[in-house]
């Protein structure tokens, strides 16, 4: 399957980012909330969540010695946010889409905020209090220093990069620039990664997706070729991988699809070149020019020379 591979599929977070994210801004927008406040009370909400953000958030509270809330009634909702109750009080953290359903109003200030974090390639959670948007924490993430050489390999190769993400599409764009990758799918549930392969797989694509996250597993699953991040990546999206990447670095991809494609002709070759060895070998069998040892012979010389052929695969250079 991967031989036949035409369309790459990249998560953005830990795949082709390090996953490393960092507290990068802090900003209140609240006079009643200092900047270690909201920390406190996003780091409150965000410490039951398995989100790369929410870990990163809580990590930055934990460095910095901010005390944490006792928090009750959390629930999450998947690729948007979390909301919880502390001291009697409603606290919501996520992005921009889950306040404005949860009726929050984001005033002109914070938009603007908002775009120019995400023209930085910034991740931004929004929080909120009591049904008022308090600030917003942004989070930067560093790009794999050979994503675009990847990228373009890929291309090279007749492969078309594609980026799937749940981040917001400036943030998805300024990555996508930065990487080489023209076709951007942004703002994405993973049902909604799901669903964009299935389009590319309609459309007659073979699709390899790679990520590392719960998220990723779905879109892992139903892809031609699911590939995992081994190292970051969590139980759930190992399992549902067909191939996994145990030192987490993508410039394989390239060398496996190489691999994949060698292989594929190694078998081809080796069958044919074993079919016509027993076909000659009948015919002179049939005019008695091989006796049953000779025969014999041969047919084993022939398995010999397909293990050979087969053993070249070992002298395939990873770069």
């Amino acid at each position: 399957k991967m031989a036949g591979v035409d369309t790459a599929a990249f998560d953005k977070t830990g795949t082709l980012t390090y996953g490393r994210l960092e507290v990068s801004d802090v900003i209140s927008i609240d006079e009643n909330i200092s900047e270690n406040m909201l920390v406190a009370l996003t780091a409150s909400g965000e410490s039951r969540s398995e989100h790369p953000l929410g870990k990163a958030i809580t990590l930055y509270a934990q460095k910095n010695d901010i005390s944490l809330y006792e928090i009750s009634d959390f629930s999450m909702k998947t690729g948007k946010g979390i909301s919880a109750t502390l001291d009697g009080r409603t606290l919501l953290c996520g992005n921009e889409k889950y306040m404005l359903e949860n009726g929050i109003e984001l005033s002109g200030k914070l938009k603007e905020k908002l775009e120019l974090l995400r023209s930085e390639g910034k991740a931004s959670v929004i929080t909120a209090l009591d049904g008022k948007a308090a600030g917003i924490i942004a989070l930067s993430d560093v790009l794999r220093e050979d994503a675009a050489q990847i990228t373009d390999r890929l291309s090279a190769a007749g492969i078309t990069p594609v980026l799937l993400t749940g981040d917001n599409r400036r943030t998805a764009e300024y990555f996508a620039s930065e990487s080489g990758i023209t076709e951007i799918r942004a703002e994405l549930l993973p049902e909604d990664k799901v669903a964009s392969i299935r389009t590319l797989q309609e459309a007659g694509k073979s699709v390899c997706m790679t990520g590392d996250g719960v998220n990723d597993a779905p879109a892992l699953k139903i892809a031609d070729v699911g590939i995992a991040m081994g190292d970051m990546g969590s139980d759930i999206t190992v399992d549902a991988a067909d191939i996994v990447l145990m030192n987490d670095d993508i410039c394989n991809i390239p060398y496996i699809r190489r691999l994949a494609a060698a292989t594929v002709n190694t078998i081809r070759l080796s069958i044919s070149l074993s079919l016509g060895i027993n076909f000659l070998a009948i015919i002179l069998s049939v005019l008695e020019l091989l006796t049953p040892t000779t025969g014999a012979l041969v047919h084993n010389a022939g398995s010999v020379l397909v293990v050979l052929i087969a053993a070249l695969l070992y002298e395939r250079k990873f770069r």
